[in-house]
């Protein structure tokens, strides 16, 4: 006789309490995160923007309704939360991912093939690619 069926009732805070904690306290710390962006968010530049994802994340890692609204938001624009999909990951590469979003609202705003930051990334490359080349 196996008592498997029993435990599987129970859920995770009733058996590691230390587990519990640490999600409460990852859910604050993100909570804490978001409101801080939202009060950055006025001032000049993208502060706040970057300070809110950061927020997101931590809240997504510790709370299971947010994991279920995250993924409902999933099925229902894909592409506006792919990005913080990317952040989820174990060892997310920070930079590519806001390049990305850069090139994204440069986009949207634009409404050209090829912008600024385009021009800019073609004319890096050719001078990285010179640099190294003869080195």
């Amino acid at each position: 006789m196996t008592f498997a069926p029993a435990l599987s009732g129970f859920s995770s805070r009733s058996r590691d309490p230390l587990r519990a904690l640490r999600r409460s306290a990852m859910l604050a710390a993100g909570v804490l995160v978001i409101i801080l962006g939202i009060l950055i968010a006025p001032l000049p530049g993208p502060g706040g923007v970057p300070v809110i994802a950061v927020g997101l994340v931590l809240v997504l890692r510790s709370s299971y309704w947010a994991k279920r609204q995250f993924i409902r938001a999933q099925h229902a624009r894909p592409r506006y939360v792919y990005p913080f999909r990317r952040l989820l990951r174990k060892n997310p590469e920070i930079g590519p991912i806001f390049w990305q979003q850069a090139l994204r609202a440069e986009k949207m705003v634009l409404r050209r093939r090829r912008g600024p930051l385009g021009r800019f990334r073609k004319t890096l490359r050719r001078v990285w690619r010179r640099t190294f080349r003869k080195a």
